[in-house]
């Protein structure tokens, strides 16, 4: 009988390098079982003092749905931040090279502000290229500027080039915790065992003067999807772990209560919506048949599957997760009632596609009218990109997530 092979995939900068490695049937099953349920030295949660936690802890600003009954998220993937006017674009036509530099990443967040007006501005990993960079912090406060200038809220998570310059992985999301108009988070209070840095929920109350004023209506999970593996059985980019998993099935469970409590008790969960870096690895299972946009390179997620897609499906309150890492994929596809969507290249020190313009992603959460004529709870999920050309066109509209009047969900 011949051996099962295990195809696997290593990345170099981000490049992908597919390589076969023979594998037992029985060795990959192993591996993947232990994964999850052996800890390591290497993986373990790691262990913070509440004392630590506190003093990296900034509390949430309050977010809420704005007068005209809609709140709006500007996603924006991969920007690869290096030394600013020294850093050159990459993948850009011959024509552009001259006078491109990581400015040009500037001078498109602050266009897609000033178009979009966001009400919260999510940095979806790899806001820095750590290896090009000669000091992280001055890196990341370059990249940050647009938002903290514009004093609109922000949150960020980490992908996995953040950490490869002056800073550790620790290093820079504390250092980000610290900065203006954040609402990022080190990591969850009173959560003293996760892995990684950047877990963390923003809540998102109702309209000013409606019945929902002072509740959360709509749910942002923010997480630290890793960098690379620590397990060597196990190959490839990192993933979400147990105690993650563990932190959002209680944090979801504890949300579904609050909504479905008094005042305003609800029959149903909020909808909400999920941010990290490395894609799941579910997003393979789409093709041009069944999703919305493009998809111009491999999947990037982790070799092994941690099960993180199935702990969404059985939280039940989940509708969409965006993530980056593939720069020139930028499609969303609905599996299992969970809207999994890429926010497309945005960096022009990241790796793109001549011809192809950097993008930026815009989720639109509307809500509905009650009979009294006030804003009710959150009735549709929409979403669109927009492109870095001279009109910053808008492409791909669609909606994510729509609630019917009867309470059924599309």
């Amino acid at each position: 009988m011949a051996r099962a092979s295990f195809s696997i995939f290593v990345h170099i900068n981000k490049r992908k390098l597919w390589v076969s490695i023979p594998f037992q049937g029985f060795v990959v099953a192993f591996a993947v079982l232990w994964l999850c349920f052996v800890p390591t030295n290497a993986s373990a949660p790691r262990q913070y003092p509440p004392q630590q936690q506190h003093i990296t802890q900034k509390p949430s600003l309050k977010l809420r749905f704005g007068r005209n009954g809609e709140f709006k998220i500007l996603q924006v993937a991969d920007m690869h931040y290096a030394g600013g006017k020294m850093t050159p674009c990459k993948d850009v036509l011959p024509g552009q090279v001259q006078g491109c530099f990581d400015l040009n990443t500037t001078a498109f967040i602050r266009r897609m502000i000033e178009a979009e007006k966001p009400d919260l501005i999510v940095f979806t990993g790899d806001n820095i290229y750590g290896s090009d960079s000669k000091d992280s912090a001055k890196s990341m406060d370059a990249a940050f500027a647009p938002a903290i200038a514009a004093r609109i809220p922000w949150a960020a998570v980490l992908g996995n080039h953040d950490q490869e310059g002056t800073l550790s992985r620790e290093g820079v999301m504390k250092h980000i915790v610290g900065l203006n108009h954040t609402l990022s988070q080190f990591n969850p209070t009173g959560v003293h065992a996760i892995d990684g840095f950047g877990n963390y929920n923003l809540l998102v109350g109702g309209a000013e003067g409606s019945g929902f004023a002072n509740k959360s209506i709509l749910n942002l999970y923010f997480l630290d999807s890793g960098d690379y593996s620590t397990v060597p059985a196990i190959p490839g980019y990192g993933w979400i772990k147990p105690s993650q998993q563990l932190w959002f099935q209680r944090t979801s469970a504890k949300l579904r209560r609050a909504y479905m409590s008094p005042p305003m008790a609800q029959k149903s969960s909020a909808p909400g919506l999920v941010y990290f870096h490395i894609p799941l690895p579910e997003v393979a299972s789409f093709d041009s048949s069944n999703f919305t946009g493009v998809k111009q390179e491999g999947i990037g997620s982790a070799s092994a599957n941690s099960g993180f897609f199935t702990t969404l499906v059985e939280a039940g309150d989940v509708k969409a997760v965006f993530t980056g890492h593939d720069h020139i994929n930028d499609f969303c596809g609905k599996l299992t009632g969970i809207q999994l969507c890429y926010g497309g290249g945005f960096g022009y020190h990241a790796y793109g596609k001549a011809r192809w313009s950097r993008r930026a992603r815009v989720v639109l959460a509307s809500l509905e009218k009650t009979e009294g004529r006030s804003w009710g709870a959150v009735k549709s999920i929409k979403t669109w990109k927009r492109l870095d050309d001279q009109h910053l066109t808008a492409i791909d509209a669609e909606v994510l997530w729509i609630k019917h009047s009867a309470g059924k969900v599309l």
